[in-house]
This record gives structure tokens, C-alpha cells and sequence, in this order.
């Protein structure tokens, strides 16, 4: 585990979205389940917590297979996907909840002076709209969405290009997220990581994911940034 920040400031937050700021594992259920009824297919709902992380395409991937590997033949998945962005966006936040602590840390971060950002693998047509209705668009100057660049997480590349809009250098760069995928693209960019441990690991224990901090509560961060300062 590395130290935190070694020149002892941190100028730039990157935040996911799905499992470390809103838990919304309930509307994607529901969007899943209208998906395969339509298509006859069986799933079990629990399941979806577990297959959330990779975007959406992965996620209707995993669901159509029942398997996290995802291995599903094109003309299904092609026939599938239309079906989920419908009902998704039917269903976008009936059930979905902000976790505790996050607004009100969000807020002292933003008055400390911190540039937030938001990196997420969720399209961009559903990330904007749940910033907006959860009351956190102004919050971030930077959103940054499966579908904003050519790679995304765990590439590096969507965390390098929030640290070069901010003219930040990575090892004055904190990511905070709760899978893998944002562990790996923190590590790969040079930015310290943050795993909050109630979010969607899949089938990964959150011990091993290799952040050099894991949390408990959102609220959590605040003592990271005092420590750091």
C-alpha cells in the first residue's frame, strides 16, 4: 500500500457512481426483469447486485448467460439490449437511494477547495439524468461516462484525461470507487485508490482488490483528506 499523496495534498477527487455514490441495484433489477420476461428468460433477481460494474451492455450480457462471464450469442444480445434501455429509462430512479454521507461529504470536499469528478462505465443517457434528479450534478466539474471516450475503466485512459482537464498530476489524485474495475484504472493512472466496502464487488472480496484504503462509510473520506493535509 502506498503512502497517501506524497507531496501531502490532494487537489483532485474522482468519484464511480453504481455502488459507491447511489445504490441503484434496485431499478436495474427491475429494468432486467421486464428485459427477460419480455424474452421468456428466467432470472433471479438477487443476482444483479453481483453482475453490475462493467456497464450496461455487460451487465444485460450477464443477465441474458446467468453467468458473470457473459457469453451470449449476438442476435439475442442485439435483440435484448433496446429492451433494457427502455425499461431502464421507464425505471430510472423509482427505487434507487443515495448512500449516507454522501452529499453532505461531497460538499465539504467541494468547499475545501477539491476539484470532484465523476467516472463511471454507466452511458452517459442515464448517468446525467440520476446526477440531476439525486441533486449532485453541481457538485462535479468533470462527468465522465462509459460512453465518453474510447476506453474506460480499469483503462487508465478516463482517469488521465479528468486529471489533464484539471491540470492535476495523478499522485495528487484520489479514486474512489467500489469494484475492481476502478481499483485497477486507479493503480494503472497513478492515482491513490479508495474501495468503499457496501458497493458491488461481484465475486471479489473487497480486502483483495488491492486499495490502499478500504471504507466503510462515504463519510470515511473526510479523515483521508484531513490526514493528507
Amino acid at each position: 500500500m502506498k503512502e497517501l499523496l506524497t507531496n501531502g495534498q490532494t487537489r483532485l477527487m474522482a468519484f464511480d457512481l453504481d455502488g459507491t455514490l447511489i445504490d441503484s441495484v434496485p431499478d436495474l433489477s427491475k429494468a432486467i426483469q421486464k428485459t427477460l420476461v419480455e424474452l421468456d428468460l428466467p432470472m433471479q433477481q438477487q443476482q444483479v447486485r453481483s453482475w453490475v460494474g462493467d456497464g450496461a451492455r455487460m451487465l444485460v450480457k450477464r443477465a441474458l448467460s446467468g453467468d458473470i462471464r457473459a457469453e451470449v450469442p449476438e442476435v439475442l444480445f442485439n435483440k435484448a439490449y433496446p429492451l433494457f434501455l427502455r425499461h431502464y429509462a421507464e425505471h430510472l430512479n423509482c427505487e434507487s437511494t443515495l448512500y449516507d454521507g454522501v452529499e453532505q461529504t461531497l460538499h465539504g470536499l467541494k468547499e475545501a477547495g477539491i476539484k470532484l469528478a465523476c467516472i463511471t462505465n454507466k452511458p452517459t443517457q442515464f448517468t446525467l439524468p440520476l446526477l440531476e434528479q439525486f441533486g449532485l450534478s453541481d457538485f462535479f466539474e468533470q462527468v465522465v461516462c462509459g460512453d465518453t471516450f474510447e476506453q474506460r475503466k480499469p483503462h487508465p485512459m478516463p482517469l488521465l484525461a479528468v486529471a489533464d482537464f484539471f491540470n492535476t498530476s495523478p499522485q495528487q489524485a484520489i479514486m474512489v470507487g467500489d469494484s475492481i474495475n476502478d481499483i485497477q484504472a486507479a493503480q494503472a493512472a497513478g492515482f491513490y485508490s479508495i474501495c468503499v466496502d457496501y458497493g458491488y464487488h461481484g465475486d471479489h472480496d473487497v480486502n483483495d482488490l488491492g486499495a490502499d484504503l478500504v471504507i466503510s462509510h462515504f463519510s470515511q473520506i473526510n479523515r483521508v483528506i484531513t490526514r493528507a493535509a
